[in-house]
């Protein structure tokens, strides 16, 4: 199968899932004036951490597919995997803005972009085993020291959102602007051909 399909599907997924996050959104029904934004502060904050973190999933998964030439069925499975986990953040997000950032729906929150982390890792190994050990994505992907990394952070916030959780959001924010930039071991490939 050629890539097209699968970064089309991807795409119109990802599509839905912020289509669903901003729809979240409620219009104050009583008040005409700014202060009446003030209730919707903990949405607004974590749609923005959200929106985030699925642009830099999709920026990602552009960059990686890419430097792809087939796709296989393993890898038809996994990226479906990766939009499972992805197409739950819009209740992840709503949940912990509802209960204004509550220990238990930040851990969740935090748990599912654990699994949208683990999730890409394995769609971008199944891509690069089936690429070859020689193949662009193999060579940029090399030890991932970027994705090990964030999934420390992942766990470590998880565990503090129990007892701390602005901090576990902070290191949620952290890990979105250690992949702000896409990743440039794939972009170094790009740039090359």
């Amino acid at each position: 199968m050629k890539r097209g399909r699968l970064e089309a599907f991807s795409d119109g997924v990802i599509a839905i899932i912020i289509t669903i996050m901003v729809l979240e959104f409620k219009v104050p029904e009583h008040g005409h004036d700014l202060n009446s934004l003030i209730p919707l502060a903990p949405f607004f904050l974590s749609y923005i951490l959200s929106f985030v973190y699925v642009a830099i999933f999709w920026n990602n998964h552009h960059h990686m597919l890419y430097v792809v030439n087939s796709i296989n069925g393993s890898a038809l499975w996994a990226n479906m995997f990766l939009l499972f986990w992805l197409s739950l953040i819009p209740f992840g997000t709503e949940w912990m803005a509802a209960n204004q950032f509550a220990k238990a729906p930040v851990a969740v929150y935090g748990f599912l972009l654990f699994m949208c982390g683990v999730a890409y890792r394995i769609l971008a190994g199944i891509l690069a085993r089936n690429g070859g050990e020689d193949s662009e994505l193999a060579q940029a992907l090399g030890y991932d020291q970027k994705g090990k990394f964030s999934s420390i952070i992942y766990v470590i916030a998880i565990a503090t959102a129990f007892w701390l959780p602005v901090l576990a959001c902070v290191l949620y924010a952290v890990v979105a602007c250690i992949w702000f930039i896409p990743d440039r071991r794939i972009e170094k490939k790009v740039i090359k051909r």
